[in-house]
């Protein structure tokens, strides 16, 4: 399994300090934020990431990040993103990387307090399809949220009125090889 990291988008919403670099480059607490889901990955098991990003600051990632040794990969690769394309497009630039494999996909502004090792470990031997990983929150208004059908989730409603769950996309996401399939009906 290969990892992909999505590391573009404008930070709009935390302007005026994304102004001059990527929130992903921003600390939090005592590292820049992009050192998390790099982190998770590799207590993960995984040794290959691709981290997508774009904007006029993607270099710094390469000055920050290097070839990713240092947070235990075998290879950190890096693609760029032009405009904002969203995560469908994102997901696309990952189709040549992911060489048939399949991949875990976070977004770069994640931030988790466990290991998802057991996840990927039980990814790998449902041997196809998706898995999205879940948090239960207190105001699922501001979310994302998953409507169920018992342990599948068969709809995501960004931010919705009446939430029919507490359950919230967390950001990490597994795919089989067939996703890129699906993406490419995505493109306009």
């Amino acid at each position: 399994m290969k990892g992909v990291i999505l590391a573009g988008g404008t930070g709009s919403r935390m302007l005026p300090l994304t102004k001059v670099t990527n929130k992903h480059l921003l600390p939090i607490y005592n590292k820049p934020m992009i050192y998390y889901p790099l982190e998770c990955m590799a207590k993960a098991g995984i040794e290959e990431v691709l981290l997508v990003t774009g904007g006029n600051n993607s270099g710094e990632f390469i000055r920050l990040l290097g070839n990713g040794r240092e947070f235990g990969l075998k290879n950190l690769n890096y693609t760029y993103q032009d405009g904002a394309g969203g995560i469908a497009q994102a997901l696309g630039l990952a189709e040549h990387f992911a060489a048939g494999d399949s991949i875990l996909l976070i977004l770069g502004d994640n931030i988790l307090e466990y290991t998802i090792r057991e996840s990927c470990k039980r990814f790998r031997h449902q041997g196809q399809g998706a898995k999205i990983l879940l948090s239960q929150v207190e105001n699922p208004k501001a979310y994302g949220v998953a409507e169920m059908d018992g342990e599948r989730v068969v709809k995501i409603i960004e931010k919705p009125a009446s939430p029919k769950s507490n359950w919230a996309v967390i950001g990490i996401y597994f795919y089989d090889e067939r996703v890129f399939d699906i993406v490419k009906t995505l493109k306009p």
